[in-house]
């Protein structure tokens, strides 16, 4: 190891002083390149970005280091003589093992039986670079053929595609094992209504298509029991927005102390309906179940929710004399103000479908038609 940092000042030197003619022609543009022959045979190549990125290794222990990828490799080969031709990929995180010393955050060592290639990428320095090494063994085990290949830096011309995997893997990972993260969603649903009663003359039907729900959805997924466990809390605020579309010519009358829905005994109405601004609070417990790559497969939720309406109104229009009118009116319309109910959901992939039930009225008890509002549709995550 002591050979080894005295190489690494070497290298130094031979950056500061510009790379030979030989390795000027043939290194990959916009980067220095440093090819060395060791005692053994085998050769070490060395890309740096600039000469500030390797004057930054001057604060690791890089004999430190080569011993740790040494072990790591060993445990890989070990696990590797099990697998037969496949490829056996083993992951260790060093700074958790070391709290406190300048250790990387990530190791993983990829075997491959069938070419003999061992790679390795250790991501996790404070200076935010990729250090990869790749060890090309030779044939029938001879030294001689060995080739130790280093790239520091994110220059995507020394990145092979199992290294950009894995790296891409390792982010995708780190972020499902988060224990809070945030989502957004978009519902698009439909609405109905549920027991009904009232006068007789009350009895209204809504408009399916027309009596629509969209939902604006803020929420955070937070891991119950574990690092892996499947098991989530999930809430945060929604807002809501619900249509209720009047069929028949029917539309919304409203004193202070009394709704109806009622026939219009006048006009002929092209559209007629009550719409109201929500927003809600929901809670859920939800299972998560992961492919063999590791994204989010099924998943199964329940819960409850509670909310406060914000504004409704009502609009109808018609022709009148040629003309076509839109009448527009804000109000409570007796509606309840405070909302409380039962929800659940289940989806694969970026896709749930959901449905909402309220387990209180739509209209204040004896002001208006007694009806329970039901939401049913699809989630679009992101």
């Amino acid at each position: 190891m002591k050979r080894f940092s005295a190489l690494l000042a070497l290298l130094l030197l031979t950056v500061l002083t510009g790379p030979t003619r030989s390795q000027a022609a043939n290194k990959p543009a916009n980067d220095d390149t440093i090819v060395v022959k060791l005692p053994n045979q085998a050769t070490m190549t060395l890309y740096t970005k600039n000469k500030e990125q390797l004057r930054e290794l001057r604060t690791y222990r890089l004999d430190t280091l080569m011993a740790l990828l040494d072990r790591y490799i060993q445990q890989a080969e070990v696990a590797s003589k099990n697998a037969g031709n496949s490829s056996v990929t083993m992951e260790f995180y060093p700074a958790k093992d070391r709290p406190g010393t300048q250790a990387p955050e990530q190791i993983r060592v990829t075997v491959r039986n069938e070419e003999p290639t061992t790679k390795v990428a250790v991501k996790g320095y404070k200076f935010g670079q990729v250090f990869s090494v790749t060890v090309k063994e030779g044939k029938n085990g001879k030294n001689s053929d060995d080739e130790v290949s280093i790239s520091i830096g994110d220059s995507d011309d020394h990145k092979s595609d199992s290294l950009r995997n894995a790296e891409r893997n390792a982010r995708r990972e780190e972020r499902a094992n988060r224990a809070v993260h945030s989502n957004f969603a978009i519902d698009l649903g439909l609405n109905a209504l549920a027991n009904r009663s009232g006068l007789s003359e009350e009895q209204f039907d809504l408009k399916p298509t027309g009596s629509r729900y969209i939902s604006l959805n803020w929420y955070y997924d937070i891991r119950v029991g574990g690092r892996r466990s499947p098991l989530f809390l999930t809430l945060g605020p929604e807002l809501a927005f619900n249509n209720y579309m009047f069929d028949n010519n029917r539309r919304l009358f409203a004193t202070d102390t009394r709704t109806t829905i009622l026939r219009e005994p006048t006009l002929s109405l092209e559209k007629s309906k009550l719409a109201t601004t929500v927003i809600n609070l929901p809670v859920m417990a939800k299972l998560t179940f992961k492919d063999k790559s590791g994204r989010d497969a099924f998943r199964i939720g329940a819960g409850g929710f509670a909310g406060y309406r914000l504004a409704s109104h009502t609009k109808i229009k018609y022709e009148d004399e040629g003309n076509t009118r839109k009448d527009k009116d804000r109000g409570s319309f007796n509606l309840e103000d405070f909302q409380y109910g039962l929800q659940g959901k289940i989806g694969v992939r970026g896709l749930d479908l959901f449905v909402k039930y309220n387990l209180n009225e739509l209209f204040k008890e004896n002001r208006g038609p007694q009806a329970q509002s039901v939401s049913f549709g699809i989630s679009f995550l992101d």
